[in-house]
């Protein structure tokens, strides 16, 4: 095993804390794993990781060298990457928002692998905040404006969104035709660690972004369950047409106040500030970004 393999190896070791993640990781035996840390650390005459029975952390040392372990790969990727640019290959970790996965990304994966077959991509669904570092996520995508400024955000569109609620709703609260109306009304509030605590709805009055502030008593966490509280009449909602599309062609939402839209809800590809982008991140990041104008342009 050449020395750049145990760089790689021990900086996995170190941002997923764990000997066996790594190891799953890399898809190599646990036992090579605990090796290459023995004989580096025999060669280096130093002690780089403190092992407890649930977690490893890095010593002072192996913090140092854990640091220039990443400058070195770092440099190392990007040269290899100027000759390979062409043919990415190697593990990529992303992290999908659900249903960004299934309407963009899942429908035309085929395009991609059969672009870069020499990439073996893993993919995760959440909507929950990710540690792209403590889980081993090159990158990961997600519609909103983020509240995390460690992440550095790869702008890829722009998804126009509409105000709905459900018939049933309509035929209890009435139909808004004024957004002076609203205090009147109910809203079903988001709550996301990425994206803070929504309430309150947004709209585009000429040409200014303007904040309603609209009672609620029910709070969500996931896509999913927002748009199934509206579909039930529990409240008014702002999401990206996409999403609703199917349930207002057939009635089951009503749009209301078309006039005064909310703004347009930012997708973005995230990554950490001290990631140096692999090709196999950067092509994937630049397919999304082709899916998405695609989309925006049909």
């Amino acid at each position: 095993m050449d020395r750049f393999q145990e760089m790689q190896i021990f900086v996995r070791i170190a941002e997923r804390s764990s000997f066996t993640l790594a190891a799953d990781d890399l898809h190599i035996p646990r036992a090579t794993v605990t090796n290459m840390v023995k004989r580096l650390e025999a060669r280096l005459e130093t002690r780089l990781l403190e092992r407890t029975t649930r977690r490893v952390n890095m010593t002072q040392e192996g913090e140092y060298f854990y640091q220039r372990c990443l400058h070195i790969l770092s440099e190392l990727e990007d040269t290899e990457s100027t000759f390979l640019a062409k043919n990415p290959k190697g593990l990529l970790k992303v992290n999908l928002q659900g249903t960004l996965a299934q309407h963009f990304v899942m429908p035309y994966l085929d395009d991609f692998m059969t672009r870069y077959p020499e990439i073996q991509l893993h993919i995760g669904v959440d909507d929950r905040l990710i540690d792209l570092v403590k889980e081993g996520v090159d990158c990961v995508l997600r519609a909103g404006t983020l509240l995390d400024s460690t992440l550095v955000a790869k702008p890829l569109a722009l998804m126009p969104q509409v105000t709905v609620a459900s018939p049933k709703y309509i035929n209890k609260f009435g139909l808004p035709t004024d957004i002076a109306q609203l205090a009147d009304h109910v809203t079903i509030g988001y709550r996301s660690k990425e994206f803070g605590h929504q309430t309150d709805l947004d709209f585009m009055v000429e040409g200014q972004q303007k904040q309603v502030v609209v009672p609620t008593n029910l709070f969500v966490n996931s896509a999913d369950l927002y748009t199934g509280a509206a579909l039930t009449g529990l409240g008014i909602i702002q999401v990206p047409r996409y999403r609703v599309e199917q349930e207002l062609a057939h009635g089951r939402l009503i749009e209301l106040l078309p006039e005064t839209p909310p703004p347009a809800m930012p997708v973005s590809a995230l990554m950490t500030h001290r990631q140096q982008l692999s090709s196999r991140t950067r092509v994937f990041i630049d397919w999304l970004q082709e899916r998405f104008h695609h989309h925006n342009t049909a």
